[in-house]
């Protein structure tokens, strides 16, 4: 009977990959000829943009569509995802980031719109983190302090990817990394609804990435960047909440806060680090700027699939170092993965001055 459970879940991960997989690669080409006919192309004149030709950045579309079919047609109806109000707020932000797409939205309408997607999630899904599980020594958060902290953790983590889309493959690959994480994770903890849901998003993303590797033929726009921001946050605190202690269980992992931030660390790491360079240098934290880690990686004359893979490579490695030393606990984990990441952004730094300089000086490590 177990080798058959064991078997009759395997073909129904893969039916999931395969599935989504193939929506999206039949979605793409009929996509591009719309947009091609309609002449639906990123905007060229930008000065963050990195092609010198234009491109439709309509994937996010094939990618919506993709992971809300599979993700109704395979989804196990239980009581560990609120389906209903996870795809409300997938709606909801792909509507925003669709328009967005075509014709631009103004920040202050995205974040509200965010901020009432994420609250739905919350307060009417029940989507939450319950603790700070033991992080700067606090444990168990009150209703509206928890609700406060898990609203502003999907919003920056949709963010984070948000910023991060500004090279080929690059959003695209740290999504399937971060999905296909979690639904690894939640196989093995017997949750077999959320890993559902993590599989859909990564089939999705892997036939996105046919058409996104370099030279790309098209982009996913806010409307899939958002949409992965969002999908990847509810499966963080899900896992997270699965695997908090209490008086009747141990968890099925430990460290899943630091775990989860390790598998999340490459958008994490690369927003919080240019919003506190912008405010140190006196500049809103919202401003566009060419400072993300991805074109730095540029600037030392990597490609787009070189800088992409070498980050992907960095998050790899902090997922594998909190597995690995997850009996350490939340808070050395998180100083961990926090030192191995500013240890690589100073690495580049310094690459970057000894090639600007033309010398290969120890003092480019400090100025």
């Amino acid at each position: 009977m177990t080798e058959y459970l064991h078997s009759y879940h395997l073909v129904y991960y893969i039916t999931i990959v395969v599935f989504s997989i193939l929506i999206t690669v039949i979605a793409i080409p009929s996509i591009l000829h719309v947009a091609r006919a309609r002449h639906l192309y990123d905007d060229l004149g930008h000065f963050r943009k990195q092609h010198d030709h234009g491109i439709p950045r309509l994937g996010g579309v094939a990618i919506f569509v993709s992971f809300t079919i599979t993700s109704l047609l395979f989804s196990m109806t239980d009581r560990s995802l609120p389906i209903n109000y996870l795809l409300t707020a997938c709606i909801m932000l792909f509507a925003m980031g669709l328009k967005d797409d075509l014709s631009g939205v103004n920040s202050r309408t995205k974040f509200f719109i965010q901020f009432l997607a994420a609250l739905i999630l919350v307060v009417m899904g029940d989507i939450r983190l319950t603790s700070m599980y033991g992080v700067f020594g606090i444990g168990n958060l009150p209703y509206w302090p928890s609700v406060a902290l898990t609203v502003l953790t999907i919003i920056l983590i949709v963010n984070a990817f948000n910023l991060i889309d500004g090279i080929d493959s690059l959003a695209g690959a740290t999504g399937v990394i971060a999905n296909g994480c979690f639904a690894g994770l939640f196989i093995y903890m017997h949750q077999y609804e959320l890993a559902a849901v993590s599989l859909a998003m990564a089939g999705a993303l892997v036939g996105f990435l046919k058409f996104n590797i370099t030279p790309a033929k098209i982009f996913m726009g806010d409307t899939g960047s958002l949409l992965i921001g969002l999908i990847s946050a509810v499966m963080a605190i899900k896992f997270i909440e699965l695997n908090k202690f209490t008086s009747i269980k141990s968890p099925d992992v430990y460290s899943a806060p630091a775990l989860s931030v390790a598998i999340l660390i490459g958008p994490i790491f690369d927003t919080l680090r240019v919003f506190v360079l912008r405010v140190y240098s006196g500049v809103s934290p919202f401003k566009a700027d060419r400072k993300h880690i991805h074109h730095r990686m540029l600037r030392l004359g990597f490609t787009h699939l070189q800088a992409a893979l070498i980050l992907v490579s960095l998050n790899l490695l902090c997922v594998t170092m909190a597995l690995v030393f997850r009996s350490y606990g939340n808070q050395v984990l998180l100083g961990l993965i926090l030192g191995v990441c500013l240890l690589f952004n100073w690495g580049v730094s310094f690459f970057i001055r000894s090639k600007e300089r033309e010398n290969l000086a120890l003092r480019n490590l400090f100025v």
